[in-house]
């Protein structure tokens, strides 16, 4: 298993490449999506329980893009 710290890296060059291949943030809303559906596809193919914590992380996604609307920061 990875580290955090690992995963993080990998999430960051991940972030960095989308920027490169297209930098308008209104386009990144389909890239977005789509990580979403392929994460759950995952997370409920190795249990199916966890579709019910899937739906538990996108309302707390839900709360902290609703507070960085309000706060601007996360």
């Amino acid at each position: 298993m990875r580290s955090e710290d690992e995963l993080r890296d990998l999430l960051t060059e991940a972030a960095e490449e989308i920027a490169d291949f297209e930098s308008n943030p209104r386009t990144w809303l389909t890239w977005i999506t789509f990580l979403m559906e392929k994460l759950e596809n995952e997370s409920v193919s190795v249990n199916p329980v966890y579709q019910e914590t899937y739906q538990e992380l996108l309302y707390a996604l839900s709360a902290a893009i609703r507070n960085r609307l309000k706060s601007g920061g996360w």
